[in-house]
Formats: C-alpha cells, sequence, structure tokens
C-alpha cells in the first residue's frame, strides 16, 4: 500500500462524471490532529489542466496534476473531529511554487514566499514573490567544503545543505570530526558480500563507498517538486571493484503553510536492489542505513536538542529505542532554535525502526540491523520510506504528532459531483 492516499471513483459511473460541471472532494474528520497533510485523489476526466480547490470560508489550496490523472494537495492543519470539505474549480495559469534547478554542483530546490506589500495610495494589494533555497541534492563529489579533505572521502549522492522556512541551515557536511557524515545519506555499515565484509559508511576504511550514478526526472509544480536519482553501493574490497547494490532515491518537497508554523517536508523513498545474483547480508549493528548529520554548532554535549516521539530528551536513553519521529535541533544565528526531525513510515521493515543517537556529536542512524540479522535478497527490493520535517522554533511534540499521524496513516477521503 502506498504511503499516500490513494481512492478510487468506481462508485461513479463514467457516465456521470462526464456530465457534471462542480465537485465536491470531502475529507472525513480524523480521531486525531493532522499536520501537512498530502492527499492524492483521482481527477474527473474533464478536469481542466490548472485546478485549484476552495474552502466554504473562501480560502483556497493549490492543487498539481500528474501525468496518469491524479493530482495531489497539502491540508496544512486539520483539527481533530473536523470534517473538510472542497469544491474543485479551474485556477487559471498557475505558477510553479516549487523549483527544481540543475547547477554545477547538484539539484537544487527551491520554494516560493509570497510577501505582501503595504500599499498607502488605495491601489490593489501587492505581492512580491521571491525564491528561498530548500535543500541540495549533491552531485560533484569534487566540490568539497575544504582543502583539507583527504580524496578519499569524496562523496555525492546525498542532501545538503537543508534549510528552514526562515532560511537556517539545519544539517551538517563533511565535519571535522567524523569527514564521512553528509547531511542526509544512506549507507550500510556492517555487511557481508561475497565472502567479504565491504563497509559503506565509513569511507576511511576504503572496503565499500556509494557512487552518485545520475538523475533519473525532475519536476516542479504549484503543489510540490522533487527528482529521482540513482546511486551504486561499491564493494571496494573486491578484486575489482564490484556493485553490490542499486539505489534509488525518490525525493519529494512539499512546502507548508498555514500550519502553527511554516514548514518544509521532504519526503524521501529508497529502493535498493542486488546488482548481482548475491544478497547482501546485513548483521545485526547499531548504526548503518538512513543517516542525518545536524550542524557543526550543535556539536558536543550541550548543544544538541533531541526530542522523540516517546517525549525522551537524553540521547543515552533514547539511543537504541524505536521511534516514530526524533527530532535534532540546537541554535541558529542570532541566537534562534531551528532544527529537523525524521519520521519513520510504519510501512518499513521493523517499523518503528531503532534509532542510533550518538551521545556527543549532532547525528542519528535509523537502523533496522539493530533488531538483528538480515538480507536484502535477488528479487526482493528493500524499500524505505522517510519523512524530514525542517523547521524554525523550538521542537513541539504535538505538531510533530500530529505531522506523523498525517503521514501514517491516510485518511478517508471521497469525491462526489453535485
Amino acid at each position: 500500500m502506498s504511503f499516500l492516499l490513494r481512492f478510487s471513483l468506481c462508485a461513479l459511473g463514467l457516465a456521470t462524471i462526464a456530465a457534471a460541471k462542480n465537485y465536491v472532494i470531502t475529507v472525513a474528520a480524523p480521531a486525531e490532529e493532522r499536520v501537512a497533510q498530502v492527499v492524492t485523489i483521482k481527477l474527473p476526466v474533464e478536469a481542466p489542466e490548472s485546478l485549484r480547490l476552495r474552502a466554504a470560508s473562501g480560502e483556497t489550496l493549490p492543487l498539481q496534476a500528474a501525468a496518469e490523472g491524479t493530482a495531489r494537495f497539502v491540508i496544512p492543519t486539520q483539527v481533530a473531529g473536523a470534517r473538510l470539505e472542497f469544491s474543485l474549480e479551474s485556477a487559471g495559469m498557475t505558477p510553479d511554487d516549487v523549483t527544481v534547478a540543475p547547477r554545477p554542483d547538484g539539484l537544487h530546490i527551491a520554494a516560493t514566499v509570497r510577501t505582501p506589500l503595504n500599499i498607502v495610495d488605495g491601489s490593489a494589494p501587492l505581492t512580491v514573490a521571491r525564491g528561498s533555497a530548500v535543500v541540495t541534492y549533491r552531485t560533484d563529489k569534487d566540490a568539497l567544503p575544504r582543502a583539507d579533505i583527504d580524496p578519499k572521502y569524496k562523496r555525492a549522492g546525498y542532501l545538503h545543505p537543508l534549510h528552514t522556512p526562515a532560511g537556517h541551515i539545519v544539517t551538517g557536511d563533511y565535519p571535522a570530526n567524523h569527514i564521512h557524515h553528509h547531511g542526509i545519506w544512506s549507507p550500510w555499515t556492517k555487511t557481508q558480500f561475497q565472502g567479504r565484509k565491504p563497509d559503506f559508511w565509513n569511507m576511511q576504511d576504503r572496503t565499500g563507498t556509494v557512487e552518485f550514478d545520475r538523475i533519473g526526472r525532475t519536476w516542479s509544480g504549484p503543489v510540490h517538486g522533487g527528482f529521482m536519482a540513482h546511486h551504486r553501493m561499491v564493494d571496494l574490497s573486491a578484486p575489482t571493484p564490484t556493485t553490490a547494490l542499486n539505489e534509488a532515491w525518490e525525493v519529494t518537497f512539499y512546502p507548508v503553510r498555514g500550519a502553527s508554523r511554516p514548514l518544509h517536508v521532504i519526503d524521501l523513498v529508497i529502493t535498493q536492489t542486488c546488482a548481482t545474483a548475491d544478497a547482501l547480508f546485513l548483521p545485526q549493528y547499531h548504526y548503518g542505513g538512513l543517516g542525518l548529520r545536524g550542524r557543526d554548532e550543535w556539536n558536543g554535549k550541550a548543544n544538541l536538542i533531541l526530542l522523540t516521539s516517546d517525549g525522551a530528551t537524553d540521547r543515552v536513553k533514547a539511543n537504541a529505542q524505536r521511534m516514530r519521529w526524533c527530532y535534532l535541533g540546537g541554535a541558529v544565528e542570532g541566537g534562534a532554535v531551528a532544527g529537523v526531525a525524521v519520521l519513520d513510515h510504519p510501512e518499513n521493515f521493523r517499523a518503528p525502526q531503532p534509532v542510533r543517537v550518538h551521545p556527543d556529536m549532532p547525528y542519528l542512524s535509523v537502523t533496522p540491523s539493530q533488531l538483528g540479522d538480515w538480507a536484502i535478497e535477488p528479487g526482493k527490493p528493500y524499500v524505505a520510506r522517510y519523512r524530514f520535517i525542517a523547521f524554525d522554533g523550538a521542537p513541539d511534540r504535538a505538531l510533530l504528532d500530529a505531522a506523523w499521524a498525517a503521514y501514517a496513516t491516510p485518511v478517508k477521503v471521497t469525491i462526489e459531483a453535485r
């Protein structure tokens, strides 16, 4: 079952759809509050190319259509027990508020921020749009932040820097104390492959690495933008470097405005498949899989703010626990606080997956291998889904619980002609 909500229009005959002019989309009342709720619907066959949703209050939400006849929209907040209704209407030309553009060092995702200006001469209100950086996907391993980095650490195929809506960076890259850490990245650590033991995480050992392969499709739009990327996990301990796993990333970004605070929401779907007829065995180990590195200023025991879905703020107590979500944050420019949370999807293998929380450094790893030996086998892709939410201000457990509820459990949605 997909992590995004999908539903059918089987109850409506095609003749009814073709004749109808007005459609109402109803989002059922949830049992708990939801934040940053991404909804996918099947569009009527005669729907115009550019659409939006209008609530009874007059507020509108953009709608982004896909080639297969579906469309997505984002509900910033839905309180418990509140049903929502929207009418479907034509929107004319809709600008791409999320843009994905290549640059020499990688793909850059930006969000449009629209700021109203005060007009004193009685004319119509004026809104100024500006681009705001969200995240960069690194494709050039030679684009290093410092000249003193040993070439063996060169890496591409990861996300950094990740910005909050206010523009603060919440990830770190090539930190001096662990040069092989890179923003958001996904290597395995302890492995067995063809009788060898390549380590794709600790690049200093030179037994394994993760190579950027290529960019697939990219897209921009009024609701979301993103890309597909491909990596190779290469066993360097073999007589000839051998690819053990092929990895695909699907990255989708949603700017969320209208919740209790602005949010940058990134969905990451990782699909790993065997590149040979041999499995990659993953013995029990305390880290490896998904990695998240915070900014350098959060290094040290006293500088990191931690919060988990269980309410833990102590790193030692949080380590090795199974969490629905985990937040890393701390002080940023101007004395403000900002951070990022990673949400674990309930369909993931061994969900909720355990986390490795380092006692001194600002990083965590979401690690199913903590729960015992397993393997990625030929013909059986390993799929993992995570949502990252970057925001400004102190962490809010209620907000993140509501965001996880929206991510984990699709709400019931219906569409009918009236």
